[in-house]
């Protein structure tokens, strides 16, 4: 008998990308300082400027998360602004503890909330 695939299951690929394009250094420091800037975002200079990531390579790393929708981006006159995606972000937070926090209770549903008004 043939296991019937759940949304999860059907979301799983995405959510790898996801996971493998925030698992570099630099490309986790971005999501962080942008998510500190939220919901305004920042230009690319000034993310270069606070992480010291030289231009060339910063293109690159938001070029990664923007493809896996981490990141939105958006053109206000000559400047791109750079976003955090949080509803993406919650999706894959929610996927990670979907198992733990409601079928097997690993974690307790109370302790990430503690950890969120920290």
């Amino acid at each position: 008998m043939e296991r019937r695939q759940t949304k999860a299951d059907l979301d799983l690929p995405r959510f790898a990308d996801m996971l493998s394009a925030m698992g570099t250094e630099p490309r986790l420091r971005i999501m962080r300082l942008l998510l500190s800037a939220h919901p305004e975002g920042m230009i690319p200079s000034d993310i270069s400027s606070e992480l010291e990531i030289p231009a060339s390579s910063l293109s690159h790393h938001l070029d990664k998360l923007k493809n896996e929708t981490l990141v939105s981006v958006r053109r206000d006159s000559k400047f791109l602004w750079y976003t955090a995606n949080t509803a993406a972000l919650r999706e894959l937070i929610q996927f990670l503890y979907a198992e733990c926090c409601t079928r097997n209770k690993a974690i307790k549903a109370e302790s990430l909330l503690e950890v969120c008004k920290k």
